[in-house]
């Protein structure tokens, strides 16, 4: 209450218009700036074979986190949201995503997942965080505290009592903090991988509940044709990515930065594997920090290789 949350603190030092403008613009809905960004599939899809054949699994959702988490550590002012008609510095970088169980008949049923970070954090560290994150989130006889609470919701006139409190609770900044942890909505982005289910990207709202600011989409790869710096026509392979942003939680020029430096790292995702030089905070706060990724997926994974090359070649000895 009176700006006090335990998920952000209020900012202090900003510019008058983006102060007014939740004020102007009261929901999230109001504020929605939607862009669909094409990036070259070209150069992902090699770094992903490349580092495939090092032993380490990455997917192209690992890489465009590590990129989001890169711009974080960079520009934290992206990094906020709106409460109650005022404007917070996030202490935690967090990302929520939904994942597929692994059913034993066959029947579709998800899990929501909010995976921590790091600023620091490079592109193997994000992908071992999203890795365990997701490989318990599939298991079939795992709830996490979100589904949990979700079941306990399914009786409508408890779901519609106990959401209207939290709503209150969340706009007063007394939401208890084991709730802000349950809840997938408070978070720094949410993301989505159509492409995962053959779907294109697509550019979805942002949720009025909650404090999320930023949501993002990867679609199925495209196929088209360009025209080159010769003026001859070429064929271009690319991945689709749905961008949906509150315009109120920073400038537009913030934003602009954000499109900028994560293109560079989708067109060179090499320099996301060296962690960044500083790491700048927003308004002096610091983030609640996760606890190191662990590592031991990927020595599994160049085990396994290396197994796998040594029953491929045999011996000269034992060779026919």
């Amino acid at each position: 209450m009176f700006g006090r949350r335990s998920d952000g603190r209020v900012v202090r030092s900003i510019d008058p218009i983006v102060a007014l403008t939740p004020y102007l613009m009261p929901m999230r809905c109001d504020a929605q700036v939607m862009l669909t960004y094409k990036a070259d599939y070209e150069p992902l899809a090699r770094y992903i074979v490349a580092k495939g054949a090092q032993g380490y699994k990455l997917s192209f959702m690992d890489i465009v986190l590590a990129a989001y988490v890169r711009a974080i550590s960079q520009m934290p002012e992206l990094n906020r949201f709106i409460a109650n008609k005022r404007i917070y510095a996030r202490k935690e970088l967090a990302v929520s995503f939904v994942v597929l169980k692994n059913t034993a008949d066959g029947s579709v049923q998800e899990n929501v997942v909010k995976c921590k970070f790091d600023p620091h954090d490079t592109i193997l560290d994000v992908a071992a965080r999203t890795g365990e994150a997701i490989a318990q989130a599939r298991q079939e006889e795992m709830d996490n505290t979100t589904m949990k609470l979700a079941k306990l919701l399914l009786n409508p006139f408890l779901a519609t009592t106990i959401v209207g409190l939290a709503r209150v609770l969340d706009r007063y900044g007394l939401m208890p903090r084991f709730l802000v942890e349950a809840s997938p909505f408070h978070t720094s982005m949410f993301i989505t991988n159509m492409a995962s289910i053959g779907m294109p990207a697509v550019n979805h709202h942002i949720y009025n509940f909650g404090t999320t600011s930023l949501f993002i989409s990867i679609g199925s790869l495209e196929r088209g044709v360009t025209v080159n710096a010769k003026g001859e026509a070429q064929r271009k392979r690319t991945l689709p990515i749905g961008i949906t942003a509150d315009e109120r939680v920073c400038a537009g020029m913030i934003y602009a930065q954000m499109v900028a430096m994560v293109s560079k790292y989708l067109a060179d995702p090499q320099l996301l594997e060296q962690p960044p030089e500083q790491v700048l905070f927003d308004d002096g706060l610091s983030y609640s920090m996760p606890p190191a990724p662990k590592k031991k997926r990927f020595r599994r994974i160049r085990r396994l290789a290396r197994l796998n090359r040594h029953h491929a070649d045999p011996p000269q000895d034992m060779a026919v």
